[in-house]
């Protein structure tokens, strides 16, 4: 079975609910960055990422 990236959503020691984005290898890649007080609201906000991402464009910076 192949590996793959995955979100995963846990509870922190505040009982706030967050997110992990983790790759293949296990590592986290991304992270909510703020604690939910509600699983549904941290639910909703992965699938907001997943759908933003599947409409994102890539722009490179060049330094000067």
């Amino acid at each position: 079975m192949a590996r793959r990236i995955k979100f995963v959503v846990y509870q922190d020691e505040d009982f706030l609910w967050r997110w992990s984005l983790k790759s293949s290898n296990g590592k986290i890649i991304a992270d909510s960055g703020e604690g939910y007080g509600k699983r549904s609201h941290c639910l909703r906000m992965v699938g907001r990422i997943i759908d933003y991402a599947m409409k994102a464009i890539v722009v490179i910076e060049e330094s000067e």
